[in-house]
């Protein structure tokens, strides 16, 4: 007997084998693509991340260091050395016709030190327009609020032993007049005829409405004029307001001023 023939199992292997091996290479190259564009996509965000900031974000500019102008200190103890800072303070001092009436005269957009304090005028001048009830407005917008507005200038004499408020007046009243070529006398502020105050002693009660005592060491205005301490005390006279009314005084005249305690002008009789 013949054995039956063996059944053809190869050729149907020979025909399924070729199809899996095309599946697992297209499946492979497939992998193969999409890892290679993920490659290109992320190395893409990557260059567009380093060009274009987050949405909103705004890249910080290069820092560039500029100078500004410092603020003007005036060192009363170093006046008498420095030539540059006597020059300049005696050059004031000439504009308005004072030697020794003030020490200092500063603008107030300056500060000034004396001993180990340094104190800025703005400072000060916050203090009085408070006590004066005025409003201060500060520009936020503006590092300087002097900028818009032309400095003021102010004359401060530095308290003495042995100094009081009216003597300090007068000797500020004698030295402007002496600019002006008119001495007066020590007896200027004594009462005359009758007993009435002088002209003088009016212009120098007039005056102490007019000027205001800043405490050094307590940086705050004292209350009480009579109360002085040498050193630690400072008279500040707006120099601009004071010499805007001495200005329009005749001297021959100055008996005829009148003043009510508020009010200070000049009688036509």
């Amino acid at each position: 007997m013949k054995r039956p023939a063996a059944p053809h199992t190869g050729s149907s292997l020979k025909k399924t084998m070729p199809k899996k091996s095309g599946k697992r290479s297209n499946s492979l190259g497939g992998i193969i693509v999409l890892c290679v564009v993920i490659f290109i996509i992320a190395a893409g965000l990557m260059v567009l991340l380093k060009q274009d900031p987050e949405p909103g974000k705004k890249t910080s500019p290069e820092k560039v260091q500029i100078q500004t102008k410092a603020e003007t200190v005036i060192d009363f103890n170093t006046i008498q050395e420095d030539q540059d800072l006597k020059a300049l303070m005696e050059q004031r001092k000439a504009r308005y016709g004072v030697d020794k009436g003030v020490d200092i005269i500063t603008k107030s957009n300056e500060s000034f030190k004396i001993g180990d304090i340094t104190v800025s005028m703005k400072e000060i001048l916050d203090k009085i327009r408070l006590k004066n009830g005025d409003i201060i407005e500060k520009d936020l917008q503006s590092k300087d609020t002097d900028e818009k507005n032309k400095p003021e200038t102010f004359g401060i004499y530095i308290v003495q032993p042995g100094d009081n408020i009216w003597n300090i007046h007068f000797n500020f009243m004698k030295d402007y007049f002496a600019h002006k070529a008119v001495t007066l006398s020590s007896l200027a502020d004594e009462p005359v005829g009758g007993g009435r105050s002088s002209g003088v002693a009016k212009l120098l009660k007039f005056s102490e409405n007019t000027v205001s005592i800043y405490n050094l060491k307590e940086h705050k205005l004292d209350v009480d004029l009579n109360l002085i301490f040498p050193l630690t005390k400072l008279v500040v006279y707006n120099m601009d307001q004071i010499f805007a009314l001495l200005d329009l005084i005749d001297y021959e005249h100055v008996n005829n001023i009148q003043f009510d305690g508020e009010t200070l002008w000049i009688s036509a009789k």
